[in-house]
């Protein structure tokens, strides 16, 4: 039994002052779900935003996390789940009541509810939407019917819809005692009667315009809508260019089927960042919260195409065995000059892939910015092989092995630079994912020509054999 004369944290005190859930906070809200405090646990959560709700979940243990969820009850936020990692999410889902989840979905607005369904095996799913009312389940499923990615998956199918004869006065009084109301909405949509997209009103515009006005005449026809199929990416863009905070979103013969707001694509510019970072480490949709085995599974394949690179970088190492047994100081500093040139072409081509995601890059810059990672790559050559040549010179007492690794490195941080774009820039043209294959080549490339230029020079410089 929990004793009640305990001191009980305030709702001010679930986080630290650094952000972190508050350890007193949690051990009482565990202490609640051990003895099945159904009330106390429904007012301790009641303050919590459905972000603080997430990463409260996925704190807790898995019993938990479920135990927590079935004494909330119907006072459980689903949308809560689309702020935990995906793992955490289905697993709870797959731990849950159809009749529960069902209710759950029903609750939420449409493209919370799709995120959450998206990651369900399909016959589960089916089970779930078998009890969701008939108007919310066809919505859904149309939604569902679209692309993994695209705009009709993250749009939500809560819109306001107007005919351009009405007046302001209606449209207000509508608005007023409609009770199937979006919880928010930006602007206001004008369609025909097949719901082809007219125009749109933003409220600051009908709020300010007289009661007799006719919705027509203050409508913008001047109308940016994205496509139910196009890429969330791209929409995201969209979004970005024109400062959206709202845009219609249409099917393919022009009608009216959702809306996407500016917090899904603060969503989905987050998502593909994550996802671009995670590529170039090649950890793929790896999460925090996964396993051992999925860990290992998702980094397994990049890492041994890693060894593979560097099975190439030790063969060309091996062909100069000999001159490494006669010159010590060659192995000492060959990772000096694949270092250097692994650091300049990761630069370069994080920078490349970078402007690739955003569309940066277009025939009138590409030049440019070839040329310039060039240059950036010689200048630095330069100004590096100064400073290692002299500590080298004076390091080993040898002028000559000073300007050898000079030279390696200018040519080494060269070739760095122009690996750093080229590489990205080949693979995207390929239809390759430049942001999972480049980094392996690139490391290939600057390990192969810096030792294979430092170890040559050093070669024929010193008549080694």
């Amino acid at each position: 039994m929990i004793d009640q004369q305990s001191r009980r944290p305030r709702h001010s005190e679930w986080r630290t002052e650094e952000g972190f859930l508050d350890p007193d906070w949690m051990a009482h809200l565990q202490a609640l779900i051990e003895a099945g405090a159904r009330e106390d646990l429904r007012d301790l959560m009641e303050p919590l935003h459905e972000a603080d709700m997430g990463d409260v979940l996925e704190a807790l243990s898995a019993e938990e996390r479920l135990d927590l969820v079935t004494l909330l009850g119907e006072n459980f936020d689903y949308s809560s789940l689309t702020e935990v990692d995906e793992a955490v999410r289905v697993e709870l889902i797959d731990q849950l009541p159809t009749t529960d989840v069902a209710r759950g979905v029903a609750s939420i607005e449409s493209d919370d509810a799709v995120f959450i369904l998206e990651d369900i095996e399909e016959p589960d799913r089916d089970a779930i939407l078998a009890l969701v009312p008939e108007f919310e389940r066809l919505t859904l499923r149309r939604s569902l019917d679209y692309p993994e990615d695209t705009a009709g998956r993250r749009m939500q199918t809560e819109f306001i819809a107007l005919p351009p004869f009405w007046t302001v006065g209606q449209a207000i009084d509508y608005m007023r005692t409609a009770e199937d109301l979006p919880e928010e909405f930006y602007q206001l949509y004008v369609v025909d009667p097949s719901f082809t997209l007219l125009g749109t009103i933003p409220l600051d515009k009908i709020l300010r315009a007289d009661r007799p006005t006719v919705i027509s005449d203050i409508m913008d026809d001047d109308v940016i809508e994205i496509v139910a199929d196009e890429d969330q990416e791209e929409a995201a863009r969209v979004f970005e260019r024109f400062d959206l905070v709202e845009v219609a979103v249409v099917d393919d013969s022009d009608r009216l089927v959702g809306v996407l707001t500016v917090d899904d694509m603060v969503d989905v510019i987050h998502q593909e960042a994550d996802e671009d970072f995670r590529r170039l480490a090649g950890i793929g949709d790896e999460e925090v919260s996964d396993g051992v085995l999925d860990a290992v599974r998702s980094r397994f394949t990049w890492l041994l195409v890693n060894l593979a690179t560097a099975i190439l970088a030790s063969v060309v190492i091996g062909l100069f065995d000999a001159s490494l047994e006669q010159m010590v100081a060659l192995a000492v500093l060959m990772p000096i000059v694949a270092s250097m040139g692994g650091n300049a072409g990761t630069q370069a081509m994080t920078v490349t892939v970078r402007a690739i995601s955003v569309h940066d890059l277009d025939r009138y810059n590409i030049r440019r910015l070839i040329l310039r990672e060039s240059l950036v790559g010689l200048s630095n050559g330069l100004l590096f092989a100064i400073i290692i040549g002299v500590v080298t010179a004076v390091w080993f007492a040898n002028p000559a092995l000073g300007i050898i690794i000079g030279l390696a490195m200018i040519v080494n941080m060269f070739a760095a630079g122009i690996s750093g774009i080229l590489i990205p820039l080949g693979l995207n043209h390929l239809g390759a994912d430049p942001a999972v294959a480049s980094s392996a080549f690139v490391t290939t490339v600057t390990d192969v020509v810096g030792f294979f230029v430092f170890l040559g020079l050093a070669a024929k410089w010193f008549g080694l054999v």
